[in-house]
């Protein structure tokens, strides 16, 4: 089975991987070594670029490694990314595993309201890929991550209010051309409590992202972290033409978590990969 590259991977420069000090993830070179270990053909290193100026979290929602990054008021204050030290790294990775095709990359948290900031930071088009994520809702006049908010409203509203905002999310023509982990609300379903997540209860919802994203002319990813059945079908009769593959890896254990199975259903439903391995998947 010919795999294709890792869209969604994670080094020492995301900020949730405890930073270049920080043994608790791995390394950007360990990533590229595994890879070629396992007989990926190529990664895309996308790193955290989150500029929220009011993330409120609760203590418990954090890694130790993370921890120091909340304030006692509950504000989150993420590092500034080293876009110097990134793209320095990645040239040493391309030299060190030269049959590794290593592409550049940022997830932009929130880009249809952080992007244009972003711009002025850096020079996007150092970048091969730029994802879009939704990682937090407003709430009471700030901004939170869904297991953070699970804990305040019902579990179905959280749901629904992250699913709702991805309209806005893809409505602008911000550069991005991949809207990563749909399902990213349902990581932090509170199951214990509630039961199993079912997503026929929220089909209507999800599919109206859908059609909104493909209708954006964008991608959806398929985030292997977790596999759904249903998420290249709706995709699929939802006019979705695009897709990319991604573990969210944040750590070289985790690189092409899933692949095989990823790459049987998405073909299932009939999209094929292109010319390059690190080519979207297309129908």
């Amino acid at each position: 089975m010919r795999l294709p590259a890792d869209s969604h991977v994670h080094s020492e420069f995301s900020w949730d991987t405890g930073g270049p000090d920080s043994a608790a993830r791995g390394t950007m070179e360990a990533s590229c070594h595994r890879a070629a270990r396992i007989g990926l053909p190529g990664l895309f290193f996308t790193e955290h670029l989150d500029l929220e100026d009011a993330w409120f979290s609760d203590p418990e929602d954090f890694d130790e490694h993370e921890a120091h990054l909340l304030g006692e008021d509950g504000i989150v204050t993420v590092p500034r990314f080293e876009a110097d030290g990134y793209l320095a790294s990645i040239q040493r990775c391309r030299a060190a595993v030269p049959a590794l095709w290593i592409g550049t990359g940022l997830e932009v948290g929130q880009p249809h309201l952080r992007l244009e900031a972003a711009g002025r930071q850096l020079d996007l088009d150092h970048f091969d890929r730029i994802l879009g994520s939704l990682h937090t809702l407003e709430f009471e006049g700030r901004r939170a991550e869904p297991n953070t908010l699970f804990r305040r409203l019902p579990a179905d509203e959280v749901v629904r209010r992250y699913l709702a905002e991805i309209p806005a999310l893809v409505a602008g023509d911000e550069p991005f051309s991949v809207v990563t982990h749909l399902d990213y609300a349902v990581r932090y379903w509170p199951e214990d409590e509630i039961g199993p997540f079912d997503p026929r209860a929220f089909e209507r919802e999800f599919r109206a992202a859908m059609e909104a994203i493909a209708e954006s002319g964008r991608a959806l990813e398929m985030n292997t972290r977790r596999l759904w059945s249903w998420m290249p079908q709706w995709w699929a009769e939802s006019g979705g033409r695009r897709v990319s593959l991604g573990s969210d890896s944040h750590s070289p254990a985790a690189l092409a978590h899933g692949f095989p199975e990823a790459v049987a259903m998405i073909e299932a439903y009939g999209f094929r990969p292109g010319r390059h391995p690190e080519d979207l998947w297309t129908r």
